[in-house]
């Protein structure tokens, strides 16, 4: 997905009664992936109101939230929400670039084939319709408040306004709260075929589900999204106040000069060499935005120019290779090292420095995506954005990154770090951003969505652990006493869907719990192998915690509620690879000895029987004797 969801029109006017005017920029041209760039509708930057209350209270608990899938190969990061009472689970896109938190509605009769089933108001006892009232646009019964909204890839969203209870999991202080969010009845384009339910949003607007909890007084005007790598997708999110590192660069961003999230970009060096770049050039028209729902970064063409001219003048050592995609005119290299870690030996550093003159260094997975057809081979991530003046960076740019949008205070901040790590190198102490335990707690049905499940991103494992053996827990809504009789069969799905073996899947319990059933399963590691792969036992975890597993009807819905990764089993002196092996020389030479033993004793048999008579003129003929069974 070459660019995703950047605004394009707002047609919702609602709370503030201000009407924003939108303008359409020039078409996207698909040779230089240029995105289209339109305007939000704001609400103000942080009121008095809001200042005053957070002095008298104090900081506010924040949600603490994983993001899962890939940048690259979903074009998008998605973190899951739980919606009613009791509680409806989605996977939304996290778009800084959005102001409306949509989820495809029971109704939706143009709506695709997404990850969970579409939301059902009538089965929340928490729902409750925005009615029609002057600040919002109506349906044509004037009735319900609608919304619509259309992007930069020729995608659609419409629907009706509602409110209900909204969960941010289980691992989150903050408790659940009423919020205003779409209820899809229609969609196109790439949000119809997208496998994500919907979109979050988390831009500046009277709708983003940000301002609505900033609004509310219970988280502060603040939030942070941290992307996982090249290699490893994942990541986490925190809505809310979070204590930065001290070694946090950080850039000034004016909500005034646009409406999107915006930083003073002044120079960038390559090799830690400047670049001939005239700094006006990055506050052409809105300046330089961060958005989330873009996949790339869109340079000006004097700044795109000079950044490619010095990566080529620092990869001289490798060759120009095309692109994986004979529609674009990519810049890509091969020859390079193929572990991700070492790619600074081929390719060179690239810094940000800003207003403030603050520098943020980033290294090269923050500007490069792996050719798909030839290992070893990597493109620029990095392209000209037509003769749009915008400087448009995207999730690229901030892989492994943390990042803060501390809105209060009127700027953004960078950290480089590993994202799927974060808790553990914070190694913040406060209550408000304690990590909680490993996995989360079984939730029967109709559990309040506090208690929805969720599963902490550190199920992304350090490269020097070993995983001998996986154990997890899943949820299942059919009831224990028909689940009983079909075990078996369950195991069988489970083992087809994770991509093991069926021996490798072993059921360990079963038991009632609630109005469902929770199952306890083992995974080993295939064969005579002593461990799993650290991308293998993640992937395993990822696709049941992400919803990726696809169980027939029948099982009804599951939920990842617990797992654990184990060490290699202990093996004694007699089950090492060693002493197989030599048991193994010693039984075949033993088979050949009995084997040269009954042949032999055959032979002597053989030898020792009456011979055949000849049969003569004058004698009867002599019937043949047969050689007994040894």
């Amino acid at each position: 997905m070459r660019t995703t969801v950047l605004l394009l029109l707002l047609t919702l006017y609602f709370a503030s009664g201000s009407r924003a005017a939108s303008s359409i920029i020039e078409p996207v041209n698909s040779v230089d992936r240029r995105p289209l760039i339109m305007a939000l509708s704001l609400s103000s930057p942080s009121t008095s109101k809001f200042n005053l209350r957070r002095r008298l209270r104090g900081a506010f608990p924040n949600a603490r939230m994983s993001l899962y899938d890939d940048l690259l190969t979903n074009g998008y990061y998605t973190t899951r929400i739980w919606i009613g009472t009791p509680p409806q689970e989605f996977a939304l896109i996290v778009d800084t670039g959005s102001t409306v938190t949509y989820v495809p509605c029971i109704s939706c009769d143009h709506c695709g084939n997404h990850q969970d089933p579409k939301f059902q108001p009538d089965l929340s006892n928490s729902y409750h319709p925005v009615k029609c009232n002057p600040d919002c646009e109506c349906d044509e019964n004037n009735d319900q408040c609608t919304y619509e909204r259309q992007y930069a890839e020729m995608s659609s969203s419409s629907g009706i306004l509602g409110e209900d209870l909204i969960s941010f999991g289980n691992i989150s202080e903050l408790k659940p709260q009423r919020a205003v969010f779409g209820c899809e009845n229609a969609e196109t384009g790439d949000l119809y075929s997208q496998h994500a339910d919907g979109i979050m949003g988390l831009g500046r607007g009277d709708l983003s589900i940000v301002d609505q909890l900033v609004e509310k007084g219970v988280i502060n005007n603040s939030f942070s999204l941290c992307y996982g790598g090249m290699e490893i997708g994942g990541g986490a999110m925190v809505l809310g106040q979070l204590s930065h590192p001290s070694d946090m660069v950080f850039s000034h961003s004016d909500p005034d000069r646009s409406p999107y999230y915006n930083i003073e970009l002044r120079e960038m060096h390559v090799a830690g060499k400047k670049l001939d770049i005239n700094p006006e050039v990055f506050d052409g028209k809105r300046g330089t935005i961060l958005d989330s729902g873009t996949t790339y970064a869109y340079l000006p063409k004097a700044a795109f120019v000079a950044f490619k001219k010095a990566i080529i003048n620092e990869v001289h050592d490798l060759e120009r290779i095309p692109g994986p995609d004979p529609n674009y005119n990519d810049i890509c290299f091969s020859g390079a090292v193929s572990e991700v870690s070492e790619l600074s030996k081929s390719f060179p550093s690239f810094d940000m420095v800003f207003g403030n003159g603050q520098k943020y260094s980033m290294s090269p997975e923050n500007y490069l995506f792996k050719h798909s057809k030839v290992r070893g081979a990597y493109c620029l991530g990095v392209f000209q954005n037509g003769n749009d003046p915008t400087t448009l960076l995207g999730g690229i740019i901030v892989r492994n990154t943390l990042v803060t949008y501390d809105r209060e205070h009127l700027k953004v901040g960078f950290w480089k770090t590993n994202c799927s790590e974060l808790w553990d190198r914070l190694n913040v102490a406060s209550n408000s951003t304690a990590l909680p335990p490993l996995g989360g707690e079984f939730t029967a049905a109709g559990m309040p969505p506090a208690s929805a499940p969720d599963v902490e991103p550190s199920h992304v494992i350090s490269g020097d652990t070993l995983v001998g053996y996986i154990l997890f827990d899943i949820s299942l809504s059919i009831n224990y006493s028909d689940l009983k009789p079909h075990v078996s069969e369950l195991t069988s799905f489970i083992a087809e869907e994770l991509d093991v073996n069926i021996s490798q899947v072993h059921l360990l319990n079963v038991t009632a719990a609630g109005n469902g059933s929770l199952v306890s399963f083992s995974i080993y590691p295939e064969g005579s192998a002593e461990y799993f792969s650290n991308t293998t036992a993640t992937h395993i975890i990822s696709r049941l915690a992400e919803h990726t597993v696809q169980l027939p009807d029948t099982f009804g819905s599951y939920n990842l509620v617990d797992w654990k990764f184990q060490p290699p089993l202990e093996r004694s002196w007699w089950q090492q690879p060693y002493f197989v092996v030599v048991m193994g020389i010693v039984v075949i030479l033993m088979l050949a000895l009995s084997a040269y033993g009954i042949w032999f004793t055959w032979r002597r048999r053989q030898e020792a029987a009456i011979p055949y008579r000849p049969v003569g003129s004058d004698s009867a003929p002599v019937l043949e004797h047969e050689l007994q069974p040894l």
